[in-house]
């Protein structure tokens, strides 16, 4: 048993890129909405992992800009998943005092998915335990892209100086404005790389890239990264002397 971590030791805030899904399923002989399926129900252990751990924020990667590519029959199944998730878990949320955000570009989700989601983030606004964030149709670069729109347009309004405009104006803009910058990301699979998330937002964070498929993924080996990350030396581009 991996014992608690002393307050201001561990990450405050985690990222996770749950990857790991579809080769989950397809080990199994199962279609890949079914690995999909499996790691939604991870999701609800890890959030009840985060206490333990001193997690404040949890934030997970559920579907990308990218993500679009896929077939239109696993996207349409994503989409589903995640109307039933919020429908389904919403009331232990709540019960778990589980504030929920989303972040990424809603424009192009289903009126019905985004009137979920809305319900959910106003339900559980209240909420003073951990920070749930998913981010659905997010991409890092959209994410500055339609930060630096919004910013341009209060410049071209007069809200906004140009020369007041550097890396402490531009945080405000983004979709996680209101979260602290993540102390450590996780991803999970075997794959070695960011995949356009959280790309501002990561400069400094802790990465670890662990074989584990995201349905295998448990609240032992979460408190074991957390664990890890509390042994590290974090200088931020300083030397210690």
């Amino acid at each position: 048993m991996v014992k608690p971590i002393r307050e201001g030791k561990g990450p405050r805030h985690v990222a996770i890129i749950m990857d790991g899904n579809g080769r989950w399923a397809t080990q199994k002989g199962k279609p890949r909405l079914f690995g999909h399926h499996a790691g939604a129900k991870r999701v609800r252990e890890i959030v009840e992992a985060c206490p333990d751990a001193g997690v404040k924020y949890l934030t997970i990667f559920a579907f990308s800009t990218e993500n679009w590519k896929r077939t239109q029959n696993e996207v349409a199944g994503l989409m589903s998943l995640f109307r039933r998730y919020i429908s389904r878990e919403a009331q232990a949320l709540l019960k778990e005092n589980v504030q929920v955000r989303f972040i990424g570009d809603r424009m192009k989700l289903d009126d019905k998915l985004v009137t979920l989601m809305d319900e959910l983030e106003l339900l559980t606004s209240h909420c003073t335990g951990v920070n749930l964030t998913i981010a659905i149709n997010y991409g890092g670069r959209d994410e500055v892209a339609r930060a630096a729109q919004r910013l341009a347009h209060d410049v071209a309004a007069g809200r906004l100086a140009p020369k007041e405009v550097n890396e402490e104006t531009l945080p405000r803009y983004l979709d996680t404005y209101v979260l602290p910058d993540p102390d450590l990301v996780i991803r999970t699979s075997g794959e070695a790389r960011i995949s356009n998330f959280l790309l501002w937002q990561s400069a400094y964070a802790e990465y670890e890239f662990i074989d584990t498929l995201w349905p295998d993924f448990s609240a032992a080996e979460f408190a074991r990264l957390t664990q890890s990350y509390s042994t590290r030396d974090r200088r931020f581009g300083a030397v210690n002397v």
